[in-house]
């Protein structure tokens, strides 16, 4: 049905164009959808966040590089608030409703903007979104294998069926023992590499008491990494800048599924 307001060209009638979804938009509903036929819900949490569940709950020293004003934008208030680093501050929150409720099992992804205190760049922005998430059970439930198993399956619904992993020993203070995962990617005409996607492990117990959960009874693994470079992997995207830019022919350049 046309709007009254709809412009006339050459005397006819003309459709007011269709909108679409902006390719995050899109990305993050093909994600869950992945996601949930695992299991796992959407958790959201506040944009500006409180020292104690940005950095505090997840074992982050004040003496951090990441605290550093390089890395992290504060407010002027008493005490100061910053504008979430990372999602990771939501699945904290996500354990604390896990002891609160007394549940103990619970799987959550956990997409949201995230902004940094860095110059931008091809590869990096200020403002860009994250994917993290975990899954929690009885201790003995929730294994390295089973993160293993969660991301092979999504990368090959996401990228494709021939998609493949690899995990590498890091370190982050959140989790024990850490991991890097990498993408094997192969752009048209180019030699194939490993790329570096996002960190992950199994959690801490530490950060396990700071959300008020028995690391004896409950264990699990969380990970989180960039999602604009999960798009940029998929599509051939060569520049990060281009999902903030606000131009109209990159929106529409992405496929919209009806979910």
């Amino acid at each position: 049905m046309e709007s009254k307001n709809t412009p006339a060209v050459d005397g006819q009638p003309h459709a007011t164009p269709k909108g679409h979804l902006h390719p995050m938009s899109v990305a993050m509903r093909d994600i869950a959808a992945i996601f949930g036929n695992q299991g796992f819900g959407i958790a959201y949490g506040p944009e500006l966040e409180d020292e104690f569940h940005n950095f505090d709950a997840l074992r982050v020293a004040g003496d951090h590089p990441a605290r550093d004003m390089q890395d992290t934008f504060w407010t002027q208030e008493k005490p100061p608030r910053v504008p979430r680093t990372h999602c990771t501050s939501v699945t904290v929150r996500e354990l604390e409703r896990m002891a609160k409720e007394g549940l103990t099992e619970l799987r959550m992804i956990n997409p949201g903007k995230v902004f940094r205190n860095e110059a931008t760049d091809a590869t990096h922005e200020a403002q860009f979104y994250q994917l993290d998430g975990f899954a929690v059970g009885p201790v003995g439930t929730v294994t390295l294998a089973h993160l293993k198993g969660v991301w092979t399956r999504f990368y090959q619904e996401y990228i494709g069926p021939n998609a493949k992993i690899r995990f590498r020993p890091s370190y982050f203070p959140f989790t024990e023992p850490s991991v890097e995962v990498d993408l094997w990617f192969e752009a048209p005409g180019k030699e194939g590499r490993w790329l570096e996607m996002f960190g992950a492990g199994m959690l801490h117990p530490g950060v396990l008491e700071n959300a008020g959960l028995d690391p004896k009874k409950v264990a699990g693994f969380a990970w989180g990494g960039g999602l604009e470079r999960l798009i940029m992997v998929k599509y051939g995207v060569p520049d990060v800048r281009f999902f903030h830019n606000g131009d109209i022919r990159f929106v529409y350049a992405f496929d919209e599924k009806q979910i």
